[in-house]
C-alpha cells in the first residue's frame, strides 16, 4: 500500500511537519526529512494496528494543486 504524506516546514522552528489525510492521528514532525519519513512510518504502523479496517476505505490520492493568491 502506498500512502502520501503532506509535508510543510514551520517557518519559526524549521521543523518538517507531516500529515496523512484520511488517517486520524497520522501526523508527526522532525528536524530532517529522513527522520520525518521514519516517524511517519512508525505512526502509520501504530494506526494500522489500531484501525486496520480504515485502511481499506482510504480515498485514492489524485494530486496536489498550487495557486497564487494576490494578497
Amino acid at each position: 500500500m502506498t500512502l502520501t504524506t503532506f509535508i510543510e516546514q514551520d517557518k519559526e522552528t524549521g521543523l518538517f511537519i507531516g500529515v496523512i489525510p484520511g488517517i486520524p492521528g497520522a501526523h508527526s514532525q522532525a528536524a530532517t526529512l529522513e527522520e520525518l519519513r521514519e516517524n511517519m512510518q512508525e505512526v502509520v504502523e501504530l494506526c494500522y494496528a489500531e484501525m486496520p479496517a480504515l485502511f481499506k476505505e482510504m480515498p485514492r490520492f489524485i494530486g496536489i494543486q498550487q495557486f497564487e493568491l494576490a494578497a
